[in-house]
């Protein structure tokens, strides 16, 4: 139970890697916010946890909009009683080859992927550099280092890069940690747009991509939460600036 006594805020956790990452985290004793701007998604994964003897609560939040990232705080505050973990996960895709992508499809990207992990991380370090305590971690992607078709996501998660490694050098001081992981081909519903966009099934797309990494498949939500919670827990209490790339060993 490394994380009893602790609250955690997890974005983006309607499906896929942040609901993963809330169900470990609850499971390892964290009451969490299940945080996402599907809020019946939410909370269906909160019942989720409740229902296997865990403590969560579901918060509707767009992470773009500042007054929903302090409102939704407040409320991760208020109704579990403190902060101590941060994942910023939210985020979604909008693939495009660069001549066709449109002002909308970078500025979204952007927007939910960087604006919203600084809006996030701006907010919930008050409450963490206040009690000399804290976790935060960010959710980049292999992409980060540039991919066919996903100018915009590649930026951002470049971004996040970046991002984190600063916030480790600020908030260190006080007794916050900084660090970030890098997904590569995870089973999620992102990976089955992009198995849409490229006009393959996600089946033909992920025997490919399989075929392709060191470790021989691909990767589940699972794997990233794992990661996740050695980062917020106190076994990577000297570990801060990093990411760490949740990729199978790359590709071959």
């Amino acid at each position: 139970m490394r994380f009893g006594g602790k609250v955690a805020l997890v974005t983006g956790a309607a499906r896929g890697v942040g609901a993963a990452t809330a169900r470990r985290l609850a499971a390892e004793g964290a009451a969490v916010g299940v945080v996402d701007v599907d809020a019946a998604g939410a909370a269906v994964v909160a019942d989720e946890i409740g229902a296997r003897g865990g403590h969560a609560v579901a918060l509707g939040a767009d992470v773009s909009i500042r007054p929903d990232v302090e409102a939704m705080v407040a409320a991760a505050v208020d109704q579990l009683g403190g902060l101590h973990v941060l994942v910023n996960n939210a985020g979604f895709i909008r693939d495009n080859l660069i001549h066709k992508m449109t002002d909308d499809d970078w500025d979204a990207v952007l927007a939910v992927h960087l604006r919203g992990a600084f809006l996030c991380s701006q907010v919930a370090q008050r409450i963490m550099v206040d009690q000399h305590y804290g976790r935060i971690v960010n959710v980049s992607s292999t992409s980060s280092d540039g991919n066919r078709g996903q100018a915009n996501y590649s930026a951002a998660k470049a971004g996040i890069k970046g991002f984190t490694r600063t916030l480790a050098i600020e908030l260190g001081r006080f007794g916050v940690t900084v660090n970030a992981v890098a997904p590569g081909f995870i089973a999620t519903a992102m990976t089955e747009q992009t198995a849409a966009r490229l006009g393959v099934t996600f089946e033909q797309l992920s025997q490919g991509v399989a075929a392709a990494v060191a470790v021989g498949r691909i990767g589940q939500p699972e794997d990233v939460a794992a990661v996740i919670a050695f980062l917020a827990s106190e076994d990577a209490s000297y570990v801060s600036g990093q990411t760490v790339y949740v990729d199978g060993g790359g590709r071959i």
